[in-house]
């Protein structure tokens, strides 16, 4: 169905008709009761806590299981928030957490491997294209910095494509 007759069809309902489907939709389908719990109680700050705690948990398990580094857990959370349209700050505060804890991970390894730093670049350049994007460079200025000098303290392969990519954005 397309969004146009999507339309047309809604404006054929009664206002208890619509409210019965929506409420129907919010029992059937999780990711309907996840956006209208976000939309009316968004405590972003719990999930900015529970994102990190995920995040830190692939670098540095509570456990002594063997870390497993993947940047697709960070990947899926900050998909998940930019559908909900979590407030900037929060959001770009998740992204830049991801790249700063796999640092503090790959201090603590003799050698990162190429497909690590490869994916934390682009997890960087996605993270200062977010925050220029969005209008709020001046407060991640720092961050953005210190993850670039980070990479060239750590000898990282790529150290100067994290330069260009902090040139490029500041």
């Amino acid at each position: 169905m397309s969004k146009r007759a999507f339309r047309k069809y809604l404006k054929t309902l009664k206002k208890e008709d619509l409210e019965e489907q929506l409420l129907d939709l919010y029992n059937r389908f999780d990711d309907v009761k996840v956006f209208y719990n976000f939309v009316f109680n968004p405590n972003e700050e719990k999930l900015v806590k529970e994102a990190k705690f995920k995040i830190s948990k692939e670098y540095f398990p509570p456990t002594n299981r063997k870390p497993k580094k993947r940047r697709s857990v960070a990947h899926k959370l900050i998909k998940h928030f930019l559908k909900l349209e979590m407030e900037p700050h929060a959001l770009a505060d998740i992204m830049f957490y991801n790249i700063e804890i796999a640092q503090t991970f790959s201090n603590d390894i003799e050698k990162t491997t190429e497909a690590f730093e490869k994916s934390m670049l682009k997890s960087y350049e996605q993270a200062a294209e977010y925050v220029i994007v969005n209008g709020i460079t001046s407060e991640f200025s720092a961050r953005i910095n210190k993850i670039a000098e980070e990479t060239e303290s750590q000898n990282w392969s790529n150290a100067y494509q994290f330069d260009r990519v902090r040139d490029q954005f500041l």
